[in-house]
């Protein structure tokens, strides 16, 4: 699907893995650069190889503006306590997003990936003082911008990934699976239960069944 004009795509990464970040980005397209992206294999993501995404992320960031929100893992687990809504959490980094392309550039209208009522992301627009005309969609990865915005996104995540598991000296798996819990149960041992924090969502079933083991045998 395209939308005409100057569109921000906005779409997020990591909201299903326990370890990590979670991850939005923006990116801002115009009618113009609409064949360059296809001709780039811009699709969603989830459907790209982790290497390949890589190097069209370089691609997308030298040539395009764009906005990456990190939310690392203590600010998660802070913000996710002080609202215990995740569709909130998420309204509030679409809403950084789009409002960090705009600081750089002006568009016509936004397009976001769609993940729970279209108030959340409206009324946190308004809190910002946006005004850009917003169209939320499931699956938005149908809409050129909205797919560079997520291979953005997901390329950010993989990084942080690869810089947290270099950092605590543990490969830390993405997912939330028992490959995953068996990850949490390894770094808890070695460097104790307050890596967790520094690490994962503490709010996903996971950390349970890190800490307690026992109690899923």
């Amino acid at each position: 699907m395209v939308f005409h004009g100057r569109i921000v795509g906005i779409d997020e990464s990591g909201k299903g893995d326990f370890f990590g970040p979670l991850v939005v980005a923006g990116c801002l397209a115009a009618d113009e650069d609409l064949a360059f992206l296809a001709e780039l294999g811009v699709r969603d993501s989830k459907k790209i190889a982790e290497k390949k995404l890589l190097s069209i992320d370089e691609r997308l960031r030298a040539r395009f503006t764009h906005r990456v929100v990190i939310f690392a893992p203590e600010e998660y687990n802070r913000l996710y306590d002080q609202i215990r809504n995740l569709n909130k959490l998420l309204a509030m980094g679409h809403a950084r997003a789009i409002t960090g392309v705009l600081e750089q550039a002006e568009a016509d209208m936004a397009v976001s990936d769609k993940f729970g009522k279209d108030e959340r992301l409206e009324t946190a627009l308004a809190e910002s003082d946006c005004r850009l005309p917003v169209k939320q969609m499931v699956r938005g990865e149908a809409v050129p911008q909205v797919a560079a915005a997520s291979i953005i996104a997901r390329a950010e995540f993989v990084r942080q990934m690869a810089r947290l598991s270099k950092e605590y000296g543990e490969t830390i798996p993405k997912g939330a699976s028992s490959a995953v819990d068996a990850a949490g149960r390894k770094l808890v041992s070695r460097l104790g239960p307050e890596v967790l924090p520094k690490l994962a969502k503490l709010h996903f079933k996971n950390r349970q069944r890190v800490l307690t083991p026992d109690l899923f045998a």
